[in-house]
């Protein structure tokens, strides 16, 4: 059995202090890993159908919010930062989506059944407590709706606890994991060197984790994807090993799951 961290306040957790880095960092279109990667597999997984009303939690400033409004869809992102909700909504003048600032694990503004689906990028992994976020996830989502749930993959990707490794004998690149299963609180600096003291949280949860709390509140995983990088190295001695590395070992993992047609209380 896996070793949970300490819990600490929610508002630890918040992204809000380092908002304008972080606009700088994706940007109005997303990061070349959105782009390449994250949105296009994302729209093919959840296949998006016009009409159809859909919930961003951590939706940041806004990125894939955009491009489901272009598919149709009628949106609704909801980020724990003021700072970029407002700058999702300076990046945004489509009708079809509305930004509200709300905090994941306590969705009292939005009603039961709410939407068709919801999903969440790169976000729940910087949130806590799980158990209450995926609690109001399945409450405003509808029965037979679904969830989308994209993570940097938890079993290659542990901050201070993996990194590449290069074994010289066989010409080889690996992945090494020091730690998988204990779940871990760990502080990211955001401008190591230049401001120590600006940092924000992320959590690691192994996959049991995850499973087990969608178990817990009717939903149902039918379907998981591995994405790995679209980068190749430059020529070199190790490009070979670098380019069969990134082929092999995922960056993202994404989740989908439907709600089953059961009555979810508030958590």
């Amino acid at each position: 059995m896996h070793r949970s961290f300490r819990r600490h306040p929610r508002s630890q957790t918040s992204w809000n202090k380092v908002a304008g880095w972080y606009d700088q960092l994706v940007g109005e279109k997303g990061s070349d890993y959105h782009q390449n990667v994250i949105i296009p597999q994302l729209i093919d997984l959840i296949k998006p159908q016009k009409g159809e009303k859909i919930i961003d939690i951590g939706c940041g400033q806004g990125v894939f919010c955009r491009r489901l409004a272009e598919k149709g869809i009628v949106v609704t992102g909801i980020d724990a930062s003021p700072r970029l909700i407002d700058i999702a909504k300076k990046h945004s003048n489509n009708q079809a989506i509305k930004f509200q600032v709300a905090d994941a694990a306590d969705l009292k503004n939005i009603s039961n059944a709410a939407f068709d689906a919801a999903i969440s990028i790169l976000a729940l992994q910087n949130m806590e407590p799980l158990e209450k976020v995926i609690a109001e996830i399945a409450r405003v989502v509808k029965p037979g709706g679904r969830f989308f749930l994209v993570l940097n993959h938890p079993c290659f990707r542990i901050p201070r606890q993996s990194g590449w490794g290069f074994d010289e004998k066989r010409k080889l690149q690996y992945r090494r994991i020091d730690s998988y299963l204990s779940e871990q609180k760990i502080p990211i600096k955001m401008h190591p060197g230049a401001k120590p003291d600006v940092y924000t949280w992320s959590f690691h949860r192994p996959l049991s984790a995850y499973f087990k709390v969608l178990t817990d509140n009717h939903l149902v995983v039918n379907q998981l994807e591995e994405w790995t990088s679209h980068r190749t190295s430059l020529p070199g001695k190790s490009k070979k090993a670098e380019d069969r590395a990134r082929d092999e070992i995922p960056l993202f993992i994404a989740i989908a799951a439907i709600r089953l047609r059961v009555e979810v209380q508030p958590f």
